[in-house]
């Protein structure tokens, strides 16, 4: 088809760009044995694609329920943690109690009673002594060493306390 060059009329003239159609030629027919190899090849890759996709998505999802199971067995170890340090808390409030009570005097005088069968002192088992009043004890006599300081700013400041 030839082409025929197109003015545009207004106020001056000018040409507009040739039009052209777009015949489409014509492609070789394909055998029916190429047009199935093809289509094969199309659906082959299509389902490697698919079978991708599902591979990545389920590698996914074991990564989600693995990391999900790891959180709960930690969740699950903090718990425990948790509840031994309560019980240890309570037996360390009881046993604080038990030696404040051990530690009361009357507990104390009680248990020797019953336990150890022991008894108050009377006045006839009280016996008094007396010491005379000298000291048994010989006292230390204390040394001081004064020991002196012999550097040179010491020195110097000696000498020029000594000239004055």
């Amino acid at each position: 088809m030839p082409q025929v060059a197109y003015y545009e009329y207004e106020t001056s003239p000018r040409k507009v760009a040739p039009r052209t159609t777009n015949v489409k030629k014509a492609k070789p027919k394909q055998s029916k044995k190429e047009q199935e190899e093809a289509r094969k090849k199309l659906e082959l890759q299509m389902k490697k694609q698919v079978v991708f996709k599902a591979t990545v998505i389920i590698g996914i999802l074991f990564f989600m329920i693995f990391r999900n199971a790891k959180l709960q067995e930690k969740i699950y170890q903090i718990q425990t943690l948790k509840l031994t340090i309560t019980e240890l808390q309570k037996e360390t409030d009881q046993l604080e109690v038990a030696i404040q009570n051990s530690l009361n005097l009357n507990t104390v005088e009680q248990s020797a009673k019953e336990l150890l069968g022991m008894q108050k002192l009377t006045v006839k088992q009280s016996v008094y002594i007396e010491l005379p009043k000298k000291d048994y004890v010989e006292p230390k006599m204390q040394e001081v060493i004064i020991k002196e300081d012999n550097s040179l700013f010491t020195r110097l400041s000696k000498r020029i306390k000594d000239l004055f």
